[in-house]
């Protein structure tokens, strides 16, 4: 058998966790070269990487049409190192638009494929529950509710647990937090994370400009605006209006920033759970190209958008979407949680609730075993 695997991950948070799993894997079985798609902190593991994860950092439908010819290059490289090394094995993380097709050509070359931290089948575009069937061998799930939906749907799967519970930690107090950034610790402080990808900047920060100038003038409040990790500054700053009210932009401690706030304003996202797992009560919200939200909203099939509201079974934060999402509508929002009796304390108990049905905090161990049964 070749001792080589292929892992690919299109995002930040699918690459550490990604870089989680082969760290595990290694410890079951030393000595395999792993080669794929991803970033800096697979690249510390070890893994070759073919090209970086950012090739494919793309939002909606019709912005990726633009770039399906580039996109297609990268994807026909990927299948040369295939061929040339014929890994045992292969462990796909999310990006479905990607992997799915990925998924396919590896079937067909006699690669069992893994799959951890499938599409949301569940939500939306339940035919690519079609292709999953088809052309991957078993599921890794991070969502409880997932494992009935994809037993009932006939799918090898199962439940491993949310890998966020492994990373979720921080490291400075809140007084440390507040010292460390010499922030007042009689006002309010809001940590403001716009997203992580270029679009998401571009379309999130002229509202959010306005919203904090209006939280600021009505509220004694303090903002801190949380970079992604692997976000070039560069591209924050091309998209800052140039009346964006002054706050503190953090390039690290984005955990203790959200577990110090008192408020948490998100793009939908991993950063929403992040926050539900630090105990922070948030604002979510999400602004796409209007084409593209008209085809998303045709074939969602869940009321909800945030990954906190859908586990909960009902919304316990705001969502702002689309044109719901303006400075008004965030300051009022705002306004009502910082200013409530119980200080967000109903949100903070369902959270709690929340983070006791997502596992025990094992996952990229279970998935390193799923994958050593495998091969």
């Amino acid at each position: 058998m070749n001792r080589s695997l292929l892992i690919v991950a299109g995002e930040k948070s699918g690459e550490t966790y990604g870089a989680a799993v082969v760290r595990q894997f290694r410890e079951l079985r030393p000595g395999w070269s792993v080669f794929g798609v991803g970033g800096s902190k697979m690249a510390a593991e070890g893994v070759d990487i073919i090209f970086p994860m950012n090739e494919l950092s793309l939002v909606g439908v019709f912005e990726i049409l633009t770039e399906l010819p580039r996109v297609r290059k990268l994807f026909n490289r990927l299948i040369r190192e295939i061929e040339d090394r014929r890994p045992a094995a292969a462990v796909l993380i999310d990006s479905p638009d990607f992997n799915l097709r990925l998924a396919k050509k590896l079937n067909r070359r006699g690669v069992p494929v893994l799959y951890y931290i499938g599409p949301t089948v569940w939500a939306w575009r339940k035919g690519r529950l079609k292709t999953i069937k088809k052309h991957v061998r078993k599921m890794c799930l991070i969502f409880p509710f997932e494992d009935d939906f994809y037993r009932k749907e006939g799918v090898p799967a199962r439940f491993v647990g949310h890998p966020l519970l492994e990373r979720v930690r921080t490291s400075l107090s809140r007084e440390e937090f507040f010292a460390k950034y010499e922030l007042a610790p009689d006002r309010k402080l809001i940590a403001v994370l716009p997203g992580s990808r270029r679009g998401e900047i571009r379309f999130h920060l002229p509202v959010l400009a306005e919203a904090i100038k209006k939280i600021q003038a009505g509220i004694p409040s303090q903002f801190v605006l949380v970079l992604a990790e692997d976000l070039n500054p560069a591209v924050l700053n091309a998209a800052l209006p140039s009346d964006f009210p002054p706050v503190r932009i953090l390039k690290e401690d984005a955990y203790e920033a959200m577990a110090a706030a008192d408020l948490v304003l998100s793009a939908c996202g991993t950063a929403n759970l992040e926050a539900a797992l630090l105990g922070t009560p948030f604002i979510a919200f999400y602004r796409v190209l209007p084409l593209t939200y008209w085809a998303f909203i045709r074939l969602v099939k869940t009321s909800s958008y945030s990954i906190v509201n859908i586990l909960a079974g009902k919304k316990i934060v705001p969502e702002l979407i689309q044109r719901d999402f303006t400075a008004d509508n965030v300051f009022r929002e705002a306004k009502a949680i910082l200013e409530s009796e119980d200080g967000g304390e109903k949100m903070k108990s369902r959270f709690r609730l929340i983070r006791t049905s997502l596992g025990s905090g094992h996952a990229s161990r279970n998935v390193a075993e799923e994958l050593a049964g495998l091969i």
